[in-house]
């Protein structure tokens, strides 16, 4: 089949392919469906897509500050009784 005996839907849709587009299908909820739409269109313009782009990535996967150990590090433990009593009364005899 030739280009030109594609319907203009498939035509459109492998010219949007080839400039790195892709096809994606959600299902969400009615009210957020706009949003959606918005999202993909601000996504979509050069103007407006880094700035999306950035506070998407902001919001969702906000950097990573270093695991547990960086949390356990910045963690006020100040007033925090850390001692463990040993209990010696046990048998660990199996």
């Amino acid at each position: 089949m030739t280009e030109s005996e594609l319907s203009p839907v498939t035509r459109w849709r492998r010219r949007r392919q080839r400039l790195g587009f892709v096809r994606v299908e959600v299902q969400v909820r009615k009210e957020d469906a706009g949003l959606l739409r918005d999202l993909a269109g601000a996504l979509g313009d050069p103007a407006r897509e880094a700035g999306t782009r950035a506070a998407l990535r902001e919001t969702l996967h906000p950097p990573r500050t270093g695991g547990l150990k960086a949390m356990l590090e910045q963690a006020p433990l100040e007033g925090i009784d850390l001692a463990r009593p040993r209990d010696l009364d046990r048998d660990l005899s199996l």
